[in-house]
């Protein structure tokens, strides 16, 4: 089969389409024929060797796959050849076939096609959780996003509305934002325009209620100028590149709460795939009933899968990108 191979800690110019053997399942594992995987600023880390995950080299990225199940292995009942499936690992993905445990596989609804199915688990999973299980959004409250064009801050956007949330969209360019209220931004901020913490406070009546941070730096710093009493900042990622420090005064003084949303360390914690499945029933539900509307904006070859990556580093994606082998 052919995959998208890393020899190397570089860059996406350093990756190669190989012919590679076909992965086998083990015992516990499940094999699944890809139709599509979900493309992440994590696969621009993790092939430099600065993700939270270093794999032994080499290695194909790809964190996020829907297909079909091809094979199964010794002890694994709940998958059949021919399941419609998600699959979560932290490597292999942009591959034709992928071997993954089976407790990381979950039924896809038939009504949701592959290349939409491999998007929703990294982005739309983590805007659920870090809204509905980590701030424990209410109906009514105000919801600031930050990158919301994006494919994580998009999903952020949606499910905020769907959750009845008064949602504050800030992006770099007019383009961007417009894609944002298309998936039902309330209000706008171009952040590159100048400081966005006063037209917050304005928009909330004093400061945002959730803020849900995929960027880091300077805009987490403005962020803590522009929250709430009692609200919660969600630490989703570090997309601007600089790992900021949260002041203790302002948490103290605000009664705020600096929440850390790492989704997929709940496929590993006791208890996490209890959360996961039910979050997921309400993604898929949202899907299927036209609630949400995920965006792939673009679809890219095996052979282009490094130009996916180079993209998605350089912020021109628009909702999700997919490499579909």
């Amino acid at each position: 089969m052919k995959a998208m191979v890393c020899r190397d800690w570089g860059g996406p110019d350093g990756l190669a389409v190989e012919e590679v053997a076909d992965p086998v399942a083990g015992p516990g594992e499940v094999v699944i024929a890809s139709e599509g995987c979900g493309v992440n600023f994590a696969d621009t880390l993790i092939i430099q060797g600065k993700y939270q995950v270093k794999p032994d080299l080499p290695f194909s990225p790809g964190m996020e796959v829907a297909g079909t199940i091809e094979s199964v292995g010794a002890g694994v009942a709940a998958f059949s050849p021919g399941d419609a499936v998600i699959g979560m690992m932290s490597t292999g993905g942009y591959a034709e076939k992928v071997a993954c445990k089976a407790v990381d596989v979950i039924p896809r609804p038939a009504s949701i096609p592959g290349a939409i199915a491999c998007s929703l688990p990294v982005a739309y999973g983590t805007a659920h959780i870090a809204l509905d299980e980590r701030a424990r959004m209410k109906p009514g409250e105000s919801l600031l996003v930050h990158g919301a064009s994006g494919g994580v801050g998009l999903a952020a956007v949606e499910i905020g509305k769907a959750m009845g949330a008064t949602v504050i969209a800030t992006a770099s360019s007019e383009d961007k934002l417009a894609i944002a209220k298309e998936h039902g931004a309330d209000h706008l901020i171009d952040y590159t325009k100048g400081e966005f913490r006063q037209e917050v406070k304005e928009l909330t009546g004093g400061g945002a209620d959730v803020i849900f941070d995929p960027v880091g730096g300077d805009i987490f710093d403005q962020s803590m100028r522009c929250i709430a009493w009692g609200g919660r900042l969600l630490v989703v990622g570090f997309a601007a590149g600089r790992i900021p420090e949260a002041a203790a005064n302002i948490v103290l003084v605000k009664n705020i709460a600096v929440v850390g949303v790492h989704w997929g360390s709940y496929r590993s914690h006791e208890g996490g795939w209890d959360i996961l499945n039910r979050s997921f029933a309400q993604i898929f539900g949202w899907v299927e009933d036209g609630t949400l509307n995920p965006l792939v904006s673009k679809t890219y070859g095996l052979d282009d899968a490094a130009q996916a990556i180079r993209d998605i580093a350089a912020r021109k994606a628009r909702g999700k990108l997919v490499v579909a082998p």
